[in-house]
């Protein structure tokens, strides 16, 4: 076996995987990750070519990353995409960086739209465009309306849709249901901010990168998701369906709210963890 030059791939990775033991979950995943994002390589490329140099710029450059992972910028946010849905997608420092727990959201949306031909649906608060997205990539006969309150993550969400070749999105400005009334919908999804304000783990590591406004939502966790149990029932379809996520502690208090509203055959689902994670209701 070729022995590892200085400043090789095999040598920087190792470094890296050095520098960030201890404070990620898998310091080796995580350097091939960043190293091929620098490099603009696949990460089968490290492996199968560890002796080669690096140029002194992508060092430096890769080490830098390296330097913000360890100081808790999320992966995604240093690469600038993630991946959901087995779609890739860009994000940014505006938009909440998508979790596999939301794909139950995904899941559970496609299951009440199964049998309903051009369905026409919203996706509240959608951020880099995720939810909708994966929609629209599953049911290319959709016509969907993604709305944010940031214009940073509506630009995002619409260049996503651009470079996936999803024409059916539509992207919208409104503050949750604000706005919605002009067209009727067969399905409202939402992935929206259900964290306490005062919870601690705001301040910590790779959270206090996220934008607060997608994250928290007033003292409960609940402000928003009560907005949206609001609005929801006036511009959906008679007998159209509200799917929205919220946090694993959360599903009495959501069903109750959904309750006090007056929705039907209300259900909940859990995530791939054994956690609730989403709750449906018709009006």
């Amino acid at each position: 076996m070729t022995a590892l030059q200085q400043n090789s791939i095999g040598d920087s990775l190792q470094w890296a995987q050095r520098h960030l033991s201890g404070q990620v979950s898998d310091a080796r995943l995580e350097a091939q990750l960043l190293l091929a994002h620098v490099l603009q390589v696949p990460r089968t490329h490290l492996l199968a070519w560890p002796e080669k140099t690096i140029t002194p710029a992508s060092l430096a450059a890769f080490r830098q990353l390296v330097r913000r992972r360890r100081s808790g910028v999320p992966v995604a946010y240093l690469t600038g995409h993630k991946e959901f849905w087995s779609l890739p997608l860009k994000v940014s420092s505006a938009t909440l960086i998508p979790r596999p727990e939301t794909e139950t959201l995904v899941e559970v949306a496609l299951q009440l739209i199964t049998d309903l031909p051009r369905p026409v649906i919203a996706d509240l608060g959608t951020g880099s465009g995720a939810v909708a997205l994966a929609i629209a990539s599953e049911r290319t006969d959709a016509w969907l309306l993604a709305a944010d309150l940031s214009m940073t993550a509506l630009q995002t969400a619409r260049t996503n849709a651009r470079h996936l070749g999803l024409p059916q999105c539509r992207f919208a400005l409104l503050d949750w249901c604000g706005g919605l009334a002009t067209q009727a919908f067969d399905l409202i999804v939402t992935n929206p901010p259900y964290i306490e304000s005062t919870d601690p783990a705001l301040r910590q590591r790779e959270l206090r990168f996220e934008p607060a406004l997608a994250l928290s939502s007033g003292k409960t966790g609940l402000h928003a998701i009560e907005q949206v149990c609001t609005g929801a029932r006036t511009a959906l379809k008679p007998g159209g369906w509200l799917a929205l996520e919220h946090g694993w502690q959360q599903k009495t208090a959501v069903i109750a709210c959904l309750e006090e509203h007056n929705y039907r055959n209300i259900n909940s689902f859990r995530d791939f963890a054994g956690h609730d994670r989403v709750c449906i209701a018709q009006v």
